[in-house]
């Protein structure tokens, strides 16, 4: 299975022969490849997948994505733990 997870694009930098930026998930900062996307600019949302940006996405649905991911990542940990996950 393959995982691309949104991030903000908080930087873009020269990379030399390749074009790079430092990416933000949530809190935890990447640097990234944007080859294959010369269009993006300082704070637009990507997709990030093995460390290279592959689109563009519209900053609701990456937050949306976040969110959603940090829930699994809470579920996973309550699971881990045993304990009994929060009702809505």
């Amino acid at each position: 299975m393959c995982l691309g997870i949104p991030g903000k694009v908080v930087e873009i930098r020269d990379g030399g022969s390749l074009p790079m930026a430092l990416v933000d998930f949530g809190g935890a900062r990447k640097e990234a490849c944007l080859a294959y996307v010369p269009e993006v600019k300082l704070g637009d949302y990507v997709i990030i997948h093995v460390g290279f940006a592959i689109s563009r996405v519209d900053e609701d649905e990456a937050l949306r994505t976040l969110e959603l991911l940090r829930t699994i990542d809470e579920l996973a940990l309550d699971q881990e733990l045993g304990a009994e996950p929060a009702q809505p």
